[in-house]
């Protein structure tokens, strides 16, 4: 007999996703694409990556193309990539190229960025970030619908598949980042923190998209990362200690199947639709582990 734990998973309708191991040092190629087709196989619904300039790891559209070409329906998602460190021409080509190479699976998450030096390392100016991604999404918008943009005398690009815009979720903590959901995303993604501090997002995301008129509701996404198994801790900590330099992350992250059930039915209980476990680790049996203590019945349900 299922416990009533399991049998409140399988009716959830919030999807459960994991992250491709894309910034974690020393991940070898092979064993990146191995991942994305192990994820697929699992009936996780989506592939993220997480993305900074300066942090040795596999760029993030790139990571996610050579993922499309391995899988055939596991959605793609950037969770989330620093916009305004790009050229926004050349991001506007490049993401409507993986969503037509994807079949539609692809789900552009961006954010303004938080840390200078990612700035710094790409020559754009920091403290003008917001205005600059503002500006960065209508044009990259007006591309995608096929109008000439920055000079062009013609389309820089592929259509993406739905013919106007390549899907777009924003992360972000201020009323700038849920306004830009409200005008140009599908709705917004968390890139860290609680399911309760989620709350509190969601209600303003939630106003923002009221206040903008828009029709239907947002969608809601969030971040978690996890450590699963023997020495998976130690790999946690060696990492996101690297990545952030704040030693208390890896002290909250899921470490155990009961960890993972937990935060999962928190976020479910907030409203999130798809919450994306990301793996602090390359080991392969991080999927494996991932399935299980989810439960692969509740993946197939979902």
């Amino acid at each position: 007999m299922r416990s009533a734990f399991s049998i409140l998973l399988t009716e959830m309708v919030m999807k459960i996703g994991i992250g491709l191991p894309n910034t974690v040092p020393d991940t070898p190629g092979k064993g990146l694409l191995e991942w994305a087709r192990q994820a697929e196989a699992a009936g996780f619904a989506s592939l993220a990556t997480i993305g900074r300039v300066t942090f040795p790891g596999y760029e993030e559209l790139v990571a996610l193309a050579a993922a499309a070409g391995v899988t055939s329906k596991i959605g793609l998602f950037t969770n989330v990539l620093l916009a305004a460190t790009r050229d926004p021409v050349l991001l506007a080509k490049e993401a409507a190229s993986l969503d037509q190479l994807s079949g539609g699976r692809f789900v552009l998450g961006v954010g303004a960025g938080g840390r200078e030096d990612d700035f710094i390392a790409t020559e754009r100016s920091f403290h003008d970030r917001g205005r600059r991604l503002d500006a960065a999404v209508d044009l990259m918008h007006r591309a995608w619908k096929g109008e000439p943009v920055a000079g062009s005398p013609v389309a820089i690009g592929p259509r993406p598949v739905s013919g106007d815009a390549v899907p777009m979720l924003f992360g972000g903590y201020k009323p700038a980042a849920f306004r830009r959901c409200a005008r140009w995303g599908i709705g917004y993604t968390q890139g860290g923190g609680t399911a309760e501090s989620l709350r509190e997002l969601k209600r303003q995301v939630e106003e923002a998209w009221k206040e903008a008129a828009r029709e239907g509701r947002p969608q809601i996404r969030a971040l978690v990362y996890f450590a699963l198994g023997p020495g998976s801790e130690e790999k946690a900590r060696a990492y996101l200690d690297t990545y952030y330099q704040r030693p208390q992350i890896a002290d909250s992250i899921p470490k155990t199947s009961e960890a993972i059930q937990q935060t999962i039915a928190a976020y479910e209980a907030v409203g999130c639709d798809l919450l994306s476990f990301t793996p602090t680790s390359s080991d392969l049996d991080q999927v494996e582990r991932l399935r299980d203590a989810v439960g692969a019945e509740v993946l197939a349900a979902v």
